[in-house]
Parts: structure tokens; C-alpha cells; sequence
């Protein structure tokens, strides 16, 4: 040990001295709760406009995203998971003002800081409140509302595209998309896309009633759609043959015997279950009525996207949370869509909000044999005098 002279014992002392000043002025609080926060039942957003919310329907849909009807149960589903013992010091918030906030949060985008000063609740709970909520809302929900479909629940699903979309044997559309978020510390550029921002991905399976049979959430941004559905536990279920996918079929009427299959983008591979456009752009008609056929099933996922977007603007903005809250924000959003839908029906759905959640990257894939030869009886069977509709010609 060197010698320390009496000068360098005395800087060390006061440097110790100064540290631990400062440590103690970090750990002074001001306020046990602030004058703002204390006030919350007096005045904040929740306490002063819940009630006169419930006396109109229309005002509370429209601050609620949902009416009162479906709102209470959604409250009975979590209602003793969000309760919390009182204390000597104060309340517990109340479940009730714990789903608000959270709701109020995805429906307006509003950071942390906003909602803050609006319900007078500190940044630091509001974040515990809507993690909680969130994982509530997911754990007490996904096996009601977003539950791997049975093999009569495929037939139903493949009857609504029949008869809407005018495409037999479709089980669901598949697409990817970017959800936006701030770059994480130390990830380099695994989260930047093609579009040149940060984003982790979304891929869904959508059904004709916009409602999501199938989510996975968090891959990279850097990620095309292909390698991202392929990583996803739906899709090693469809190779596993766990999905209770019904065996393939004679389309009535007709002589084609067709498997059941999901409908996807130019993006996807070819899959003897997962059918996507022809590529090229010197098709003959067949393949030109395919393509439009198979993109008027298709555009149900990507509707599904908008509705939930206009529905919760939080998906308007780059989220500023942690890439797991994220991941549990965006999947409450998803299973709220099914749970709105289911209950309160699909009328009057605004699909077009001005906000397009970013289309992921392109991969091209050689077809294989037996998938395309897939594609190829659909494509005849959109030609034949069974499977083909009036106007179809006339968008080639």
C-alpha cells in the first residue's frame, strides 16, 4: 500500500463525506405521495367522469371502445385477479379503475406522463396497472376467445369464406406487421426493417368476422413474413397435423377434391395448406382470376389490422415501453378485437382509420410440386362454371 500523505487523507474523507450526502439526498423524499396524486378522488378522470359515462352509452363506447354491457363482463372476467388488499396507509385502487385506465391507455395512445395528470396516478403504478390488466385480460380470456379452432369450427370458418369471399376450403388469412417501437439499448440493428424504422412483428391468421384465430408476436423487425410464420407454434402445428384441420374434401357439386387451406401474400412460401399468388407478371387468365380470387379472401387479415388500429391508437405511435410490455400490449389489443366482436357483433366497423400498420418485407420461394399442383386445381376450379363468379373478369 503507498504511503498517503495527510493532504491526499483529507480529499479522500471529504470525497467520502460528499457521496454519501448525496446518497442521502436521493433517498429523501419530498412527498410520501405528491399534493397532485393524494387528490386523485377528488378530481381524477376516472372518480369525476366514469359514473356520468355510464348514463350514456354512445359517450362511454367512445371513451371505453366497447359499451357498458361489454365492459362489466370484461370486468367479471378479471375483477378478482386486479383486487388488492387496502392498507393502513391507503386504499388499493379499485379493479374497476385499474381496467379503465388501462382501456383509456390503448384507446387514446397517451404516454405514461399524460395519463399521469389525468387520473392522477404515478407513472411507475400506471405501469405495473396496465402490465397487470394486460396479462389478466390474456390469462382469463385466450382459451375463450382465441382458442385453436375444432375440426367443426374450421367447417364453419371455411363456410364464411365460401359464401363471402366466394373461396372454398379457406380456413383463414395470414399476414405479418410491423409494430412500431423505440430502438432497445444494445440490440444493434436486429429490430430495423426494411422501411428503415424499429419494429418487432405481428403475424396473425384472421378469420371473415376480422377476429384473430392465431397471433405470435416479438420476432425481429429485420424479418421477412416467411421466416417469421415458420418460426411460430402455428405453424409447426399445420406441419404436425395437431390443428384438427379438416381432411380434404369434394367442393359440392363439382369433382374437385380440394385440401383446406390458408390464404397468404407473395411474401409466403408455397405450402400444400398455405396457398399465395402466382408470381410473374406474364400470367395467363387462370392465373390471373387465381390471384384476384385468393386476394379477395385475403383482404380480411389485412382489414383486421386496420380495424384494430383505429380501435387502439396505441398502435399509432412507436411504443416507449419495455419490448415485453409491448409484446403483452399488442397481444390484449388482438384478444380485445375477438372479445368486442363475439359480444357486441361486427356492424359498423370502421376499416379505414388513415393509419396502415407497415406491410412486411417480400421473400421469393420455388413452388414446390405438390403445393403448387394445389394451387393449380383452385385456379381451375375459379375458372370452371361451379367456382367462378360474374364480375371476376373483369379485375384481371
Amino acid at each position: 500500500m503507498s504511503y498517503l500523505t495527510k493532504k491526499n487523507k483529507i480529499m479522500i474523507a471529504y470525497y467520502l463525506y460528499r457521496q454519501s450526502k448525496k446518497k442521502e439526498k436521493k433517498n429523501c423524499r419530498k412527498f410520501w405521495i405528491h399534493p397532485i396524486l393524494a387528490r386523485r378522488e377528488e378530481f381524477g378522470e376516472f372518480h369525476t367522469l366514469y359514473n356520468q359515462l355510464r348514463e350514456d352509452e354512445k359517450e362511454f363506447a367512445d371513451y371505453f371502445r366497447m359499451d357498458v354491457k361489454t365492459f362489466d363482463k370484461l370486468l367479471n372476467f378479471i375483477h378478482d385477479k386486479l383486487k388488492h388488499q387496502n392498507t393502513n396507509m391507503r386504499d388499493s385502487i379499485t379493479p374497476t379503475e385499474r381496467l379503465a385506465v388501462t382501456l383509456r391507455y390503448l384507446a387514446t395512445g397517451h404516454t405514461f406522463a399524460d395519463l399521469r395528470y389525468a387520473f392522477r396516478i404515478g407513472k411507475t403504478t400506471l405501469s405495473f396497472i396496465i402490465k397487470e390488466v394486460c396479462n389478466c385480460i390474456w390469462s382469463e380470456l385466450v382459451n375463450i376467445y382465441m382458442k385453436i379452432p375444432s375440426e367443426n369450427e374450421w367447417l364453419n370458418i371455411a363456410e364464411d369464406f365460401a359464401v363471402i369471399a366466394n373461396f372454398p376450403h379457406c380456413l383463414g388469412a395470414v399476414d405479418g406487421k410491423h409494430i412500431r417501437i423505440i430502438k432497445p439499448t444494445k440490440s444493434g440493428s436486429m429490430f430495423l426493417n426494411y422501411k428503415h424504422f424499429f419494429s418487432i412483428v405481428l403475424m396473425a391468421v384472421v378469420d371473415t368476422n376480422y377476429n384473430f384465430i392465431f397471433v405470435d408476436i416479438g420476432a425481429y423487425g429485420k424479418d421477412c413474413d416467411s421466416s417469421v410464420f415458420k418460426e411460430t407454434v402455428f405453424w409447426k402445428r399445420l406441419l404436425n397435423n395437431t390443428l384438427n384441420l379438416p381432411q380434404p374434401a369434394l367442393i359440392p357439386e363439382t369433382n374437385f377434391q380440394l385440401p383446406y387451406v390458408f390464404v397468404a401474400d407473395e411474401a409466403f412460401a408455397l405450402h400444400k395448406n398455405v396457398l399465395r399468388p402466382f408470381s410473374g407478371r406474364e400470367l395467363n387468365e387462370t392465373m390471373s382470376i387465381f390471384n384476384y380470387r385468393l386476394t379477395r379472401a385475403r383482404r380480411y387479415v389485412e382489414c383486421a389490422f386496420g380495424i384494430m388500429a383505429n380501435k387502439w391508437r396505441i398502435l399509432h405511435r412507436p411504443s416507449n415501453v419495455s419490448l415485453e410490455l409491448t409484446v403483452d400490449i399488442v397481444k390484449t389489443c388482438c384478444l380485445l378485437q375477438n372479445f368486442i366482436h363475439k359480444e357486441q357483433g361486427i356492424g359498423n366497423l370502421i376499416v379505414d382509420s388513415g393509419f396502415e400498420l407497415q406491410t412486411l418485407s417480400r421473400s421469393e420461394y420455388a413452388d414446390p410440386l405438390i403445393a403448387d399442383n394445389v394451387r393449380q386445381n383452385f385456379a381451375e376450379y375459379f375458372v370452371s362454371p361451379q367456382g367462378s363468379v360474374p364480375w371476376q373478369n373483369k379485375y384481371i
